[in-house]
């Protein structure tokens, strides 16, 4: 999603390949049933709970903890090829820059909204965290 050449990886004999953790975190992503939406840091705590990755290579000889925007690091260089709709902020604000795309998708699984008050500042509206976050767990009906 963003202009910026990918970081270049480590792994001997994968030129060009994406680093295994962003890997992971796209993973995730394409985990997410439609409907349904994690945020930065729910994905950065699945990441740990599943015993995967808890450092990504800083560039500078050692680790950083795999956090909210490490993954959002990975969904702006690399998530256009997965749903990245339904990777999300906290707050349920739509994508700054992207959020007529997201919004289409959104609207077109039916993921839960919450319609945007008049004062609101472009009158968009807001996910429904509270229903349409997804736990990682068992794909449940979205409740619309």
């Amino acid at each position: 999603m963003s202009e910026q050449s990918p970081a270049e990886d480590t792994r001997e004999g994968y030129p060009g390949a994406l680093p295994e953790y962003a890997e992971r975190v796209l993973e995730v992503a394409e985990r997410i049933p439609p409907g349904r939406v994690m945020t930065y840091g729910d994905v950065a705590e699945w990441l740990e709970d599943e015993g995967g990755e808890r450092e990504a290579p800083s560039g500078k000889g050692g680790g950083r903890r795999v956090g909210p925007r490490q993954v959002g690091r990975v969904m702006a260089l690399y998530g256009g090829a997965v749903p990245w709709w339904r990777v999300v902020r906290a707050d349920g604000a739509l994508l700054p820059g992207h959020e007529l795309r997201a919004l289409d998708h959104y609207r077109a699984e039916g993921t839960p909204l919450k319609e945007a008050g008049r004062s609101a500042e472009g009158h968009l509206p807001r996910l429904d965290m509270r229903r349409a976050r997804w736990d990682g767990g068992t794909v449940a009906e979205v409740h619309t």
